[in-house]
């Protein structure tokens, strides 16, 4: 039970992270295990110059071993048919700290070169806090995904080409805006002129999944307009199409969209980044996460940042641990089971919404990954009914807390975030329940 201004709640649909049985404690520690028992028999066991000591600093991208593993496994899953270079990936602290870090390298919206960052919305409730600390605050503009899961890309390009009417600064000013962000010591950076943020498979708040289509049109956009486009692959791997046992038909990321139909792949830097974590699938505490870039002329660059360069990959020894979960098939049948429980979850949350709540209730997610969007017939006051659940112990997230800061659309008037990820079947259906009870009793 989770406690909610002093009062018990016992279905909390809010919370976004595993429950606590399904974390794979046993097979961390024999992973860590495993890992220290090599530097115990053989302290030299990691003594070159691209994979180092779980306990000393790390490489600034990360240990090649761990990488090359990530890269095999992600080729296995989504069918590449030419090897991913490990130089493209670099080692993270998790996804957020991911972000924050490419904030910090590729953009610049301080001196006004990066003009404008976008948000999907609704977005991630708290995605909103890494770009306004990265300088980011009345720089923020939303992009609805739609019903599909695909995007307003014809909104995104004249919200585009009216900044760039606002912006006369004339090539020599440009590139003295650059200059202040310049560090001969380290890679020369690439900054970019827009960024935009978007999880293209299984999305939080929507579930949605957008197209092949609209990948591709969205980085030909990135490309004319010079935007990078932070892809949050986060549930890519948590998809629900097949049996919990066969592998799916994974969507593709964007930065295989960007990588296939680059013109000059030798010598761009390229426009997507995928940002990676396995927070949600072995466990957040263990901090650690990958990107992935087109090429090593981007991933340079993010893996040469000060902190970076001061003290190394983040979470060195866990990312070791990770890699023997790789590498030894472990994580594989944790995902398996991962996939299992959730897609029972969905099924019984589904099932639950079209038993107990009003008819003309609308349901957007389920294929994969946490979340649910329920959104309410017209009529109901959704905020008024998240207020009553609260009260009897069912916690809604009200989609107010999923809009773009300076940029809202309402979507606390009638819709709601629904996570599977804490609750069992049961929890679900009897949540579900007292939810529709609620609206029963408040629009009888």
């Amino acid at each position: 039970m989770t406690r909610l201004n002093n009062k018990i709640s016992k279905y909390n649909f809010f919370k976004g992270h595993p429950s606590p049985y399904l974390l794979p404690t046993k097979e961390v520690l024999e992973a860590a295990n495993t890992s220290f028992q090599k530097v115990i028999d053989n302290p030299f066991f990691y003594n070159d110059v691209d994979d180092r000591h779980p306990l000393t600093y790390g490489t600034d991208p990360g240990n090649l071993e761990v990488r090359s593993a990530i890269a095999k496994w992600n080729d296995r899953n989504f069918k590449l048919t030419t090897p991913t270079n490990p130089d493209s990936i670099n080692l993270t602290g998790g996804a957020s700290y991911g972000i924050m870090n490419i904030l910090t390298q590729t953009t610049s919206p301080h001196n006004n070169y990066t003009k404008q960052a976008f948000l999907v919305t609704p977005t991630y409730f708290l995605i909103n806090g890494a770009f306004i600390d990265a300088g980011f605050g009345g720089k923020l503009t939303g992009v609805e995904e739609f019903s599909n899961g695909d995007i307003d890309l014809e909104f995104l390009e004249s919200k585009i080409k009216y900044f760039n009417s606002l912006d006369t600064s004339t090539d020599e000013e440009k590139l003295a805006k650059l200059s202040i962000i310049k560090d001969t010591t380290r890679v020369e950076k690439k900054i970019y002129q827009y960024v935009l943020y978007i999880i293209p498979n299984f999305s939080n708040p929507k579930g949605g999944i957008l197209s092949d289509h609209c990948k591709t049109e969205l980085v030909n956009l990135a490309r004319k307009y010079d935007m990078l486009i932070i892809a949050d692959d986060v549930y890519d791997i948590l998809d629900y199409s097949k049996p919990y046992n066969e592998t799916p038909n994974y969507h593709k990321k964007l930065v295989y969209v960007d990588r296939e139909t680059m013109k000059d792949p030798e010598n761009d830097y390229g426009n997507t980044i995928s940002n990676g974590t396995f927070s949600k699938l072995i466990g957040p505490g263990l901090r650690v996460g990958w990107q992935e870039s087109v090429n090593p002329r981007l991933a340079n660059i993010l893996a040469a940042g000060g902190a970076h360069r001061s003290g190394g990959s983040p979470s060195q020894a866990n990312t070791v641990i990770v890699g023997e979960l790789l590498q030894s098939g472990s994580l594989d049948k944790i995902i398996s089971n991962l996939r299992k429980v959730y897609s029972e979850r969905a099924k019984t949350l589904v099932e639950s919404v079209k038993e107990f709540l009003p008819q003309g209730t609308k349901i957007s997610g389920g294929g994969g990954g946490y979340f649910f969007w329920i959104t309410l017939p017209k009529g109901y006051d959704c905020r008024k009914v998240c207020e009553e659940c609260d009260m009897r112990g069912v916690v809604l997230a009200n989609g107010d807390h999923f809009e773009v800061i300076g940029d809202s659309r309402n979507w606390g008037d009638s819709s709601v975030r629904i996570s599977i990820s804490v609750l069992n079947n049961d929890e679900i259906k009897n949540g579900v329940k007292i939810w529709g009870e609620v609206c029963k009793e408040l629009y009888p």
